[in-house]
């Protein structure tokens, strides 16, 4: 079924849902009361897993792509382990089917261009899930900045290691979020990339100090690591006017302005919002398919900052070897 000449916008989309683990099933779970969308299948290799997911939403489970397309659905979220997007999202691509692809958009900066051009080919939608612009505390953020001449920014994103099972260490997992705002926030791109990365507990690097120069001039650090026993979430942006702290889990943002020479400011608590940002995603990702708008977040960007976060993790040249140097007696 090709729906690249845009859906009926009388009907509601047909959705399918590829992946029923922790972020597959949440993308379920929206879709099924989401105004504008039909819940009709989710997809897992673990059939009891995808059955026990379709039980509890009414839909059907399958146990590959290519049952869950045969049903005819019209658009997919991809939440499948990021070294299967590359394949599924072609897959589903081939049959003129809108896609969401959980962030990374692949394993490799390749594969990401590989599905943007299929897309493209295809007319048909894609979007990558890039969750955290949606946080209404990061909306916030993004309204307060607005227009505002941006010094640097700070983001801590940490917490204890996950019980889950990952092949990707906290760079991919946690910090790829961050870059995205960071480039989203400064409307630049990140050009100067400054990484110290190590592996205390994990396979992986489980703590990433990162440093960037966005081509505005931005300068920005992320501080990320699963060696913290809670979850912290927070962003300072300093601008030459003001000042703004936002918590992403309390989602409380402070603005502080009117500085004055004796040291002096004021404080003041911004609104925000309360929706859920997993259904603001996907009821964009509708509105996107729709209206055949560009998405919120495109596939460029989501290849941009995975390109950012592989640069993090190369390995620096090693340091050219000094000569002893010899002293004439």
């Amino acid at each position: 079924m090709n729906q690249s000449a845009g859906p009926d916008t009388e009907r509601p989309l047909r959705i399918g849902v590829i992946g029923a683990g922790v972020m597959g099933s949440n993308h379920a779970r929206v879709f099924s009361g989401l105004a504008g969308g039909k819940l009709i299948g989710i997809a897992d290799t673990d059939r009891a897993v995808a059955e026990n997911v379709a039980r509890q939403l009414d839909c059907k489970a399958v146990t590959s792509v290519s049952e869950l397309l045969d049903f005819g659905v019209e658009a997919v979220t991809i939440a499948a382990p990021t070294h299967l997007h590359h394949k599924i999202a072609l897959e589903c691509i081939a049959r003129g089917v809108h896609v969401l692809v959980e962030k990374p958009i692949a394993s490799t900066t390749e594969e990401g261009h590989d599905i943007i051009d299929a897309a493209r080919r295809a007319g048909v939608t894609l979007m990558v899930g890039h969750v955290e612009r949606f946080n209404p505390a990061v909306q916030a953020i993004k309204d307060a900045i607005r227009n505002e001449d941006i010094l640097s920014i700070g983001i801590t994103r940490v917490g204890p290691f996950p019980p889950r099972m990952s092949n990707v260490g906290v760079v991919i997992d946690l910090a790829v979020h961050d870059i995205d705002l960071i480039q989203w926030f400064t409307d630049s791109e990140i050009v100067e990339v400054q990484p110290q990365v190590s592996s205390f507990v994990a396979e992986r690097e489980d703590i990433a100090l990162l440093q960037f120069r966005t081509a505005s001039g931005v300068l920005a650090h992320i501080n990320t690591n699963w060696l913290t026993p809670f979850k912290a979430r927070n962003v300072t942006v300093a601008t030459r006017k003001k000042y703004i702290m936002g918590d992403l889990l309390t989602r409380q943002v402070t603005e502080c302005f009117g500085f004055q020479p004796d040291g002096s400011y004021s404080m003041r608590h911004l609104s925000v919002g309360y929706a859920e940002p997993l259904r603001s995603e996907l009821a964009a990702f509708l509105e996107a398919v729709r209206t055949g708008a560009a998405p919120a977040v495109t596939g460029e960007q989501g290849v941009d900052s995975l390109e950012i976060a592989t640069r993090c993790l190369q390995k620096p040249a090693a340091p050219p070897v000094r000569k002893p140097r010899v002293v004439a007696g």
